[in-house]
């Protein structure tokens, strides 16, 4: 079995969605996973945890907590699952938490592949790319937490631990699985520990997964977890046929959305809605109280006729950096995402029963906020964005979507409610 460690809830469902399509049954728990949960018949147990952007050391303890635990639930395997664009700071989180990972399972040297070829996110010669530019001329250049400057992830890794940071080229992994292991051992021989490797498609990525399948710790985005999921499959093991999507979702009629990722594709989702649906928008300079922007917003719910609507707090550049000045960069958020989850407890009481959710952070927040702790994979509304089902602590279709994912469509298409 293998275990998944996602550093943000989004980031599970991702990868969760990734391991289902390769045809493996999957268990997704939030926050952890308890000694006496049930994984029997699962392939793949993911943890999806809110660590993306706490502490190093917070970040560090929880994720070590977390394959410990898998590990005791029989995961041979850990794979440690971050952003397809390597989401982090100079001070990490991704080198801080792999290195403890690699010291707890005696690992080395560690793969990090962060391609996505569905998200259009690929490396090359040690550079990640999203779609055709280098990363640190995509949107993630202004993201408010984790700002992406520098597009040479062996740089960026390398600030991040004292592990030495070496890459494989394209060239080699075009070679083959068995290439990549023999380039990998070289390196390990040479004193390498961390691995940053090339590939821009799926047949880079299998390359990559046969040569890992064994390997006690990888690390990488939802694309390498797909082949890895491959690399693992056998006649045997399919995924959970028994869950129907859309005759869960025919019962989840009460329609409402969330959204705090201030992403290009999150604000055009937002617009998008907008043109159709009603939407309310939280100002936290306006109130800077989580406690009275929640109220406000659920007495705008209650007025709203036939539900279906969206409450954000996603704004444009320009407009988030000025609420950043005027009340810190942490104290904003922290409004907002405070905020969102008492709007979703709010929310789920007043009957909502298909909640979508649009961010990372908000994803962790509403969660949390809600007390869900685990619930069962469905179909995905756009690739990396799956159903997920849970019966506690209320019947609950939830839609968590990472802010770049998705279609500008994505969220109208999943509040619409079949006659």
């Amino acid at each position: 079995m293998i275990g998944a460690i996602a550093d943000d809830l989004t980031g599970a469902t991702d990868i969760a969605a990734a391991f289902r399509s390769a045809g493996l049954r999957v268990g997704l728990y939030f926050d952890g996973i308890d000694a006496d949960a049930d994984v029997a018949g699962l392939d793949a147990a993911v943890v999806g945890l809110k660590t993306r952007t706490v502490p190093a050391a917070d970040a560090v303890a929880q994720s070590s907590r977390a394959a410990r635990a898998l590990r005791a639930h029989g995961c041979g395997q850990i794979y440690f699952k971050f952003c397809s664009t390597f989401d982090s700071s100079p001070a990490g989180n991704i080198g801080p938490v792999s290195d403890a990972l690699a010291d707890d399972l005696s690992a080395g040297p560690v793969v990090f592949a962060p391609t996505t070829p569905v998200q259009r996110r690929t490396v090359y010669q040690g550079h990640l790319f999203v779609g055709d530019m280098l990363l640190s001329n995509s949107p993630m250049r202004d993201h408010p937490l984790t700002p992406m400057t520098d597009p040479d992830l062996r740089r960026v890794l390398q600030a991040q631990t004292a592990r030495r940071v070496g890459s494989i080229p394209l060239q080699t992994v075009r070679e083959g699985g068995s290439a990549v292991a023999a380039e990998l051992a070289r390196l390990d021989a040479l004193g390498i520990d961390d691995v940053i490797v090339d590939a821009v498609d799926d047949r880079d990525l299998d390359a990559i997964a046969a040569a890992v399948r064994t390997s006690p710790l990888v690390t990488g985005a939802a694309g390498l977890a797909c082949a890895l999921g491959r690399a693992h499959a056998s006649a045997a093991t399919r995924a959970d046929d028994d869950l129907d999507t859309d005759a869960r979702l025919s019962t989840a009629r009460t329609v409402a959305a969330l959204a705090g990722s201030c992403s290009a594709r999150t604000r055009e989702q937002v617009a998008r809605w907008r043109e159709s649906r009603p939407a309310f928008w939280l100002d936290p300079v306006a109130t800077p109280d989580s406690a009275a922007l929640a109220d406000g917003a659920l007495a705008w719910f209650d007025a709203v006729p036939d539900g279906g609507a969206l409450i954000y707090s996603t704004t444009d550049p320009e407009t988030l950096h000025r609420a950043q000045a005027a009340l810190g960069t942490a104290r904003a958020a922290q409004i907002v995402e405070t905020a969102l989850g008492l709007v979703a407890v709010g929310l789920v009481r007043r009957g909502v029963d298909r909640l979508i959710v649009a961010g990372g952070e908000t994803s962790g927040e509403v969660v949390r906020a809600l007390g869900i702790g685990q619930g069962r994979v469905g179909a995905e509304a756009a690739p990396g964005v799956p159903w997920i089902f849970t019966d506690a602590p209320a019947p609950l279709a939830v839609l968590l979507k990472s802010g770049n994912y998705g279609d500008a469509d994505l969220l109208v298409r999943a509040a619409q409610v079949q006659p």
